[in-house]
């Protein structure tokens, strides 16, 4: 509850010509969420606005906004208090995802490896010793960790794991290559894949914790990338890497399943990440909108814009509603699979359209550094390809359908 005793006060700051904006199906929710809502709103206004265009322009990463994100409790919000985590579930964690991102999408996808990928898999799988050794320690900014699925040759196939692990006495001795790797430069663990029995295909694959900097461990370059240039990415490359057997994640063989699983919820935090430069990219229409004369009046008043605006605002909050839903649906501890991805899906594309528009509407503004539009447009576009592309979420929501309807 870190993050709920570090304000006395709190205000929704977003100001367009003199009222306030807020989710107006935030009132519903407990006074939890909203104080953690209007916390994390004051932290992006004021914390990573004024700086997310630095970010991005010289490829910085937020070290020193990423502390205070630890500081208010923002990068464990669903890992239980006992290994040092806020505590709260995971629609607290989508709230603030959302949030962060509005402010910086880059502070938000380091953010959500953390939480979903990261921290995820070890609170639900681990030992005590491992939560241990590997919670309590990144929850507070200082370290982080990443997540090391995805491999050159693979793409979406993430059952075709060829970096692999062989038991020698007490260590496992680890060769391959991940690529696309998150927070790979600044990590300091990471969670990883590897097949441990190839005749099993798929269920030979085994999830493993591993150190970073760590000893036949390198890095590749870092990529540059069209948007979120904030994070690192790069691959990761084993040659002979032995990581102790006491860091295995579960048992042998499990690591597919725990994959699968760690994907379920870290596609609602892309979800939130993409509902947040959605959010942002709105604003900013709106704010310039209110202020462009032309034909002799605010360009907000003419029917084309304001259709537009119109547009924005539906498929925005459908897609909130969505992924509100898959985070009710996880801390029910009910199957979410499907809705995890029809939130994904929903919020990427929405967070493409709203961008996209926003730039429409700023015309020639929205297409210079000057305003924040061509980044929110370059920063929503990977929202539909990483953790599983639009397209794959379209065939787990209808393989998830067909086995609902019994035709499998």
């Amino acid at each position: 509850m870190q993050c709920l005793k570090m304000f006395g006060t709190y205000r929704v700051i977003s100001k367009i010509n003199g009222v306030y904006r807020g989710i107006a199906s935030l009132s519903s929710l407990s006074e939890t969420h909203q104080m953690l809502y209007k916390t994390c709103r004051d932290f992006a206004e004021g914390e990573l606005k004024p700086i997310a265009a630095k970010i991005d322009k010289e490829h910085l990463y937020p070290k020193e906004q990423i502390k205070k994100m630890g500081e208010l409790g923002l990068m464990a919000i669903a890992i239980p208090e006992s290994v040092g985590g806020t505590g709260l579930d995971y629609l607290a964690y989508a709230i603030a995802m959302e949030e962060i991102s509005r402010g910086c999408a880059s502070a938000g996808v380091i953010m959500s490896v953390n939480n979903s990928l990261y921290l995820g898999p070890i609170d639900k799988f681990g030992t005590k010793d491992q939560k241990e050794k590997y919670i309590t320690e990144f929850v507070s900014g200082e370290k982080i960790g990443c997540f090391g699925l995805s491999e050159p040759g693979n793409g979406s196939d993430a059952g075709a794991a060829s970096t692999t692990a062989k038991l020698e006495g007490n260590y496992y001795k680890i060769n391959g290559t991940k690529c696309w790797i998150t927070n790979a430069f600044e990590s300091r663990a990471g969670v990883l894949f590897a097949t441990t029995d190839k005749s099993l295909k798929h269920k030979g694959i085994s999830a493993f914790i591993f150190n970073n900097p760590t000893d036949g461990l390198t890095l590749g370059k870092k990529e540059d990338k069209l948007g979120i240039r904030g994070s690192s990415t790069c691959s990761l490359i084993f040659e002979d890497s032995l990581i102790h057997a006491e860091n295995l994640l579960a048992k042998p063989g499990m690591g597919f399943k725990i994959a699968m699983m760690t994907l379920d919820a870290g596609r609602i935090g892309i979800a939130c990440q993409a509902l947040g430069i959605a959010q942002a990219s709105l604003e900013c229409a709106m704010e310039y909108a209110s202020k462009r004369i032309a034909f002799g009046t605010a360009i907000i008043k003419l029917q084309a814009i304001q259709q537009k605006i119109a547009d924005m605002a539906l498929r925005l909050e459908s897609a909130r509603l969505l992924t509100w839903r898959a985070a009710h649906l996880k801390d029910a501890e009910k199957p979410y699979t499907k809705e995890a991805a029809m939130a994904k899906l929903a919020a990427s594309e929405a967070a493409t359209f709203c961008s996209h528009q926003c730039i429409q509407i700023l015309g020639g503004m929205g297409y210079v550094t000057d305003m924040p539009a061509e980044r929110h447009y370059r920063d929503a576009r990977i929202t539909e390809i990483y953790e599983g592309t639009s397209e794959i979420q379209r065939l787990v929501i209808a393989g998830n359908l067909v086995k609902e309807y019994g035709l499998n």
